[in-house]
């Protein structure tokens, strides 16, 4: 790897121990190339793939689209024959979303309910679906900044992908939900969920939460790069992003309710601004666990070339 870094790092005392050690571990599916190799190759990603710029401009393009989203699966509500479905939305949004900025999110929901903005060829739903693939086209822009990715789609091709990545998701949250609603049905039909079910809820409920986001991680990083027709579906940017996600809402929420001070400093507006640091702190656990797959896939092709 790169000859300068290495002969820097040994002249650390400590450091220069673990580098040592890194690079006796061998990674398999590697071709031979070392630990140590991965970390610098990764490490060399993030500080030079401008990852904070990056992923200021995938939250910018990702918060401009989550109204529309709730626009887009709104007006499909009426489509969904399942009781409770609008009920279970809901709740699974609350819990997503960071503490005190429901209501806000909740205003804007109301609103869409109370005034009808026409069925699935309206204006207001078609303009839905191009904002929300606007969303997913900035994550898969934010992914081709990145310093490992040397082939690039025309942006016609780009913007389809988006599309059908967008449908998809969709797709994934409408059957989260159904699955929720069926498994408090399971539980109450059984006699669980009054007695001593109300924990094993919860449980089922977070492990169907968990799953939906590492399905849509796994699709994005699979769809995002020409390159990322290689990339399984448990790859370990992947299950990165998954569980560093699952600290940040925890954290995030904890910030939130015992320091955050923004509601006191800007009002209202605060919630917005919470929400909005919620998104960008995501972007960025995106594209580390992005950078780690692209890391693995140059480690990876350049040895077989070599």
């Amino acid at each position: 790897m790169t000859k300068q870094i290495e002969d820097n790092l040994k002249k650390i005392p400590v450091v220069n121990w673990f580098v040592q050690l890194g690079k006796q571990i061998k990674i398999p599916g590697l071709e031979g190339m070392s630990f140590y190799d991965l970390l610098e190759l990764y490490g060399l990603g993030i500080v030079k793939g401008a990852l904070t710029t990056r992923a200021g401009g995938i939250a910018f393009s990702f918060f401009m689209a989550i109204f529309p989203f709730l626009l887009f699966i709104l007006t499909l509500l009426p489509y969904i024959p399942i009781d409770g479905f609008q009920n279970g939305l809901f709740s699974l949004i609350s819990e997503i979303l960071p503490p005190k900025t429901f209501d806000a999110v909740d205003g804007v929901i109301k609103d869409i309910l109370n005034n009808q903005y026409g069925g699935l060829l309206s204006f207001g739903f078609l303009a839905s679906i191009f904002l929300m693939t606007n969303g997913v086209n900035a994550i898969f822009g934010g992914f081709e900044y990145s310093i490992h990715v040397d082939e690039f789609r025309n942006v016609f091709k780009s913007y389809l992908i988006s599309l059908g990545v967008s449908l998809l998701m969709v797709f994934f949250l409408i059957i989260t939900v159904t699955l929720i609603i069926f498994y408090q049905i399971a539980l109450t039909k059984i006699g669980w969920l009054e007695t001593s079910g109300l924990n094993l809820f919860y449980w089922g409920r977070g492990f169907l939460f968990l799953l939906m986001i590492f399905t849509i991680v796994s699709l994005l990083f699979r769809y995002g790069t020409k390159q990322g027709k290689e990339v399984r579906f448990f790859s370990p940017g992947a299950i990165l992003t998954t569980i560093v996600s699952l600290f940040s809402f925890y954290l995030f929420g904890y910030y939130v309710v015992e320091f955050s001070k923004y509601n006191e400093l800007y009002g209202s507006i605060g919630t917005l601004l919470i929400l909005m640091l919620f998104v960008w702190l995501n972007a960025i656990i995106l594209l580390l666990g992005f950078e780690l797959n692209a890391s693995l896939y140059r480690l990876k092709h350049r040895n077989k070339t070599s």
